[in-house]
């Protein structure tokens, strides 16, 4: 198992991506901290997990409170005496267009998809540091951001969320520099057209969908167990070299100069 003895906290764990997530560290090993604010789907997929034979704990977070924050890590602590992993996953969407879009919808977006992501990776990352000074023989941690690939678009009905996700890269970038000197690695990855609730909501009609897949080389929408793969990967010691990065899976989309032709439906 790849990520055998670590503990990780995973942000908006209780659905989509995240859950998916939280399943695959599970499977390789981790114990896991489930953190979102959809209480009933978390304590749900901590269920699920327990009665695998996982250790999991749940624990509701808004990632753009600071104490929110702080009460989770020392949640984590209580529970599993660490942290060595943190995924940021939790965000949300705005769905107006750009002419239309007022400040307190472009705030909730940045609040929670790039204030929350820095207020959680500086707390963790802090937490990490002293369990290292603590501890010589202690294995530098881990943090890996969910942006988007369209962190590299523009989109005219999400502004707020594209400009979040592109925050969201540079951030990646910053922080794996700053935190290099403790051995503490950040890296990203950014997910193309994911079946989750989210997309759905994006491409909620067949002639979204056959837009987005026409833009698409693989021609299909990727899983969220995909996404999670990677994620477990950047977050083990195979990815040990790698820092600063963003692992697009996105189907091909960012090699894509055009379009293709979406595939036809099954007969």
């Amino acid at each position: 198992m790849l990520l055998a003895k670590k503990v990780a906290i995973v942000t908006g764990g209780a659905q989509g991506i995240g859950r998916a997530t939280v399943e695959r560290l599970a499977k390789e090993g981790a114990k896991v901290v489930v953190a979102d604010v959809k209480d009933k789907e978390g304590n749900a997929v901590v269920a699920a997990l327990k009665a695998s034979g996982s250790e999991a704990t749940y624990f509701h977070t808004d990632v753009s409170e600071r104490l929110g924050v702080y009460n989770l890590i020392a949640s984590a602590r209580d529970a599993f005496g660490k942290v060595d992993i943190l995924v940021n996953n939790a965000g949300t969407l705005d769905n107006v267009s750009f002419l239309e879009l007022e400040e307190a919808e472009f705030d909730r977006v940045l609040r929670t998809n790039i204030k929350g992501a820095f207020l959680i990776s500086q707390a963790v990352a802090k937490q990490m540091v002293r369990q290292c000074q603590a501890d010589e023989n202690c294995a530098p941690g881990a943090i890996i951001n969910v942006t988007s690939i369209n962190s590299r678009f523009g989109l005219p009905e999400h502004t707020a969320y594209a400009v979040s996700k592109g925050g969201l890269e540079q951030l990646t970038r910053s922080m794996a520099v700053a935190l290099a000197p403790y051995g503490i690695r950040v890296n990203a990855v950014g997910p193309g057209a994911i079946e989750t609730d989210m997309v759905a909501e994006v491409f909620s009609d067949e002639a979204a969908r056959k837009q987005a897949l026409s833009q698409t080389p693989l021609g299909r929408f990727g899983s969220p167990a995909e996404v999670a793969s990677v994620i477990a990967w950047l977050a083990s010691k195979e990815a040990s070299y790698l820092t600063g990065t963003t692992v697009w899976a996105d189907g091909g989309r960012l090699a894509l100069s055009g379009r293709v032709a979406p595939p036809e439906p099954n007969e």
